[in-house]
Order: structure tokens, then C-alpha cells, then sequence
């Protein structure tokens, strides 16, 4: 589904009425969409025609289509699919010649939006259910191939989404507050449609990317709507860093009063950028980290209450309690890196995976008995004996001697370069610090002599050309 009101209505439209939605992020493959929708067996489907993407056009009943013929011939079949005719509504971008999108109704399993959704009922008795109920599903990667139907409860998720909307952005009665995040994913969720409608928030929904039809469309926005709170990923930022700073000096952007990051740990250039330019140094800004397991924030900076410090996700919300173990397993006290765990639940960290609550345990909790592990998923090798050895994989973070955590990657993200140990986030950073570097991705490979060597891919600002001159600079700077 396209980011558009009949997204949202659908969600609490189940919600009332009890039953579990699942999201799928709209630039899945069929073959992607076809396998979540196997495993969580869904009766229904709610897509839209299509949707524009800048200039990019995205058949989504096209996909969709595919998507069923795949699950029929695997034996599943959809019951309904409903329509939104969107594409009648939006404007084709102008270089792009209008084509007849011609869309495929099947009849007996789709119908249009329009023509059933006016003769419902104007009111719904909610249904009520137990607290632990499931509310939704919602599918994230596996190292091992298949993806994982994180399983999200009713009661403890909408507290949590609720209470960390309310605090973590400081939100007050008349606010406008905007979440740039997709409600494919699990932001989308929290933070587009849950926490906001449970504090009555006034939300902006946003369809376009932040670069179409301008390179200041995000400050456009900013501007007409007078946003307050701004949430956006640090991905987005260090692109938008790229473009002339008078892009965002043009527009009102004085609003604004908490600037979000999200998705990521943000490098420290591009959160003084941030601060500096977009909140003009008067924006508190909640560096938050989480996960689609956890449901919402587990660590940010609040607004006004916690001194900010550039790239740090700062102190553990209400009710979370934090741990940093070593390889052994054993609690570092004060100052120290290594895997970052919890050790007790939250009201809106999942409770199981669909249908395979044994992977469940065995990814999330086997590796340090007793401790909630921030993995994203398991690796099977095979080894000579032919037994199975699984690793599980972590996020890593430091304790600094305030207190404040920060959030290094996954702890196998660190890089061994002739004994040296260091973090690919700390390359990046390095390398984005130079004036003419926009974003930076680093990764390892393996090297006959210094055992790894460094592959680094870069995005230079809009002004700089890249030479053998801007090379030797790099190249120089990050050694030192």
C-alpha cells in the first residue's frame, strides 16, 4: 500500500475489529510478498492500483497479482482482494509519458474500494480482546533466508507506543508532528499510526521521497504544515547534506522544537548538520535506537531532561534496563564495549515469532541464557563433524564514563585490519567528515596479509568531483 489514509484506516479498521494485519512495504518483490503471505496465511489483501515513487511507477496490483498466482500454486489461496483506485488521484510526473495502466480485477476475489467501502456500516461495535491478543505481524529479514513474522500483542504494544510517542518527542496538545518512515516497516507502525493516534496527535502522511519534485521537499513540508516534531533516519539526512545549505535556509523552519533520528546509529557530522541547520541549535534531538522486536524507543535522550551528545542514543527509557556483556557472558560495570542485551522485558518487546516460537528462543535468547539478545537472526555452519554450530549476531554498544550508551553496529561489523580492531561505523565516520563526502559505506574483505582489508564506498556532496586528488585525501585522512 501507497503512504495514504486507506493504509491507516485498513490498520485500525482490524485492529476494532480483532483481527491481525501484516504490512508489506510496498517495493517487495512477488516472490517476497508471496512468501509472507503463505506463512501467516492471509485471507485477505487491501493494495492500491499503483503508486508514483518521484518518478518511479510501482504497479502494485500487478505485483499483488503475481504474488497470488504464486501462493495458489503453493496451495494457499486469497479469499479477497480489495482495490484502492489511487491512481486516478495523483499527478504523473511531468518527463514521464501517461500510460494506460491497465488493471487486472478478477472476478469473484477482487473489488474495488470505492464500491464496498461506502455501503458499510458507519459504526463498529469493537471487539474486545485480551490484552495478549495479537494485533500484528510484521515480517523482518533472517540472516537465514526465511523471513521472520515478529508478533506483536495488544495491550503491552499500544502502552508502550503510546507512552514512548509521548515523551520521547515531548509532544504537546495542537503539535504537528511528522514521521517520514514508511508503515511498511515497524517505525511506520509505532510512529506513523499507533503512538500518534493514541496521544490524539495531529500527524502529517507523507507519500513522495524527499527528493522529488525538489531537493527541499522535506523543508517545504516543514514549512507549510509548521511541524513540530520531525522524525526521519539518518540516512536521509546525510543525502540531503549533499545539496546547498540554502535549500534549508530558504524555508521557515522555526517550528520545529524536537528533531528525531531513526533507523541507525547517526554519524556526528550529520548530527551537528542537523542541529545546527535544521533545528537552528534550538531543537532537541531523541537519537533513538530500536528494533522491530523491541515495538518502540529502547534508548533515546529526552527532550529538555537529558543533555544531548552527538551521534549518542543516550539513556534507556522508562522500564528498560540495559546490560553490556562481554564474549563470556559476564555484565561490564562502568566504562566498556561489547554485546548489548537486556535482561528483563518492556511492554512492547514481541512476545514470539508466527508459528515458530523454538526460532524464536533459540535467536533471541540462546546465547546468553537469561538475557534478551538484540540479534537479528541465526547462522548455521556445518562443520567437519557434521554438527551444527549457531551463532547469533548482536548489536554492539559502548558505555561512556557518563552513563550514556552508543551504539556501535553489529558487533560483527568490527573490522580486524593488522590487529587493529575497528568498527565500520568508525570508518564512516572518518571518512564523512571530510568536506566533500555526503555518505559513506564500509565493508570488510578478506586480505592474503593484513588478514581483512577495507572496501569504502562513498557519495561525494554535490559540488565535489571525484579524482585520484579527492582519493589520496581519503585515503590520507583515514589513515591518520
Amino acid at each position: 500500500m501507497p503512504m495514504i489514509l486507506e493504509s491507516v484506516i485498513t490498520v485500525l479498521a482490524c485492529a476494532r475489529i480483532g483481527a491481525v494485519h501484516s504490512i508489506v512495504f510496498a517495493g517487495f518483490s512477488a516472490d517476497s510478498f508471496s512468501e509472507r503471505i503463505i506463512d501467516c496465511k492471509a485471507k485477505i489483501l487491501v493494495t492500491a492500483d499503483g503508486v508514483w515513487r518521484g518518478e518511479k511507477f510501482l504497479g502494485l496490483k500487478a505485483i499483488c497479482d503475481q504474488a497470488m498466482e504464486r501462493c495458489a500454486r503453493n496451495g494457499h489461496n486469497v479469499e479477497c482482494c480489495v482495490v484502492v483506485s489511487h491512481l486516478c488521484r495523483v499527478t504523473t510526473p511531468n518527463r514521464i509519458q501517461n500510460q494506460n495502466k491497465k488493471i487486472n480485477i478478477k472476478e469473484g476475489r477482487d473489488v474495488w474500494w470505492h464500491d464496498v467501502v461506502p455501503n458499510a456500516s458507519s459504526s463498529c461495535y469493537p471487539e474486545w480482546v485480551s490484552a495478549e491478543d495479537p494485533l500484528f505481524m510484521l515480517y523482518t529479514s533472517g540472516s537465514t533466508g526465511k523471513p521472520k513474522g515478529v508478533l506483536h500483542t495488544t495491550g503491552g504494544y499500544m502502552v508502550y507506543a503510546a507512552t514512548t510517542f509521548k515523551y520521547v518527542f515531548d509532544y504537546k496538545a495542537n503539535d504537528i508532528y511528522w514521521c517520514t518512515a514508511d508503515i511498511g516497516w515497524i517505525t511506520g507502525h509505532t510512529y506513523v499510526i499507533y503512538g500518534p493516534l493514541a496521544n490524539a496527535a495531529t500527524s502529517v502522511l507523507y507519500e513522495g521521497t524527499p527528493f522529488y519534485p525538489n531537493n527541499d521537499r522535506f523543508w517545504e513540508v516543514i514549512e507549510k504544515y509548521k511541524v513540530n516534531q520531525f522524525y526521519t533516519a539518518p540516512t536521509a539526512i546525510r543525502a540531503l547534506m549533499k545539496f546547498d545549505d540554502d535549500l534549508v535556509k530558504r524555508h521557515n523552519l522555526s517550528s520545529l522544537k524536537v528533531l528525531g533520528s531513526v533507523g541507525e546509529p547517526i554519524n556526528p557530522e550529520a548530527w551537528m548538520w542537523y542541529y545546527k541547520l535544521v533545528g537552528s541549535e534550538k531543537c532537541s534531538i531523541a537519537d533513538t535506537f530500536w528494533q522491530t522486536e523491541t515495538g518502540g524507543h529502547v534508548l533515546t535522550p529526552l527532550p529538555g531532561a537529558v543533555p544531548m551528545k552527538p551521534g549518542a542514543a543516550a539513556t534507556p527509557f522508562f522500564g528498560v534496563q540495559p546490560v553490556l556483556l562481554d564474549e563470556c557472558g559476564t555484565e561490564i560495570e562502568g566504562e566498556g564495549e561489547g554485546y548489548l542485551v537486556f535482561p528483563r522485558p518492556w511492554p512492547g518487546i514481541m512476545r514470539t515469532l508466527f508459528s515458530d516460537h523454538e526460532r524464536y528462543e533459540t535467536t533471541y535468547f540462546s546465547k546468553f541464557p537469561g538475557y534478551y539478545c538484540t540479534g537479528d537472526g541465526m547462522c548455521e555452519l556445518i562443520d567437519f563433524s557434521r554438527s551444527k554450530a549457531i551463532i547469533s549476531h548482536s548489536v554492539g554498544a559502548r558505555r561512556d564514563a557518563d552513563g550514556y550508551l552508543w551504539v556501535t553496529g553489529r558487533v560483527d561489523d568490527m573490522l580486524n585490519v593488522s590487529g587493529h580492531l575497528m568498527s565500520t561505523a568508525e570508518v564512516e565516520s572518518v571518512l564523512t567528515e571530510h568536506p566533500g563526502v555526503a555518505e559513506a559505506a564500509v565493508v570488510a574483505k578478506p586480505h592474503p596479509v593484513k588478514g581483512e582489508c577495507l572496501y569504502c564506498f562513498i557519495t561525494t556532496t554535490e559540488t565535489i568531483q571525484y579524482d585520484g586528488r579527492l582519493l589520496a585525501e581519503l585515503k590520507q585522512h583515514v589513515r591518520e
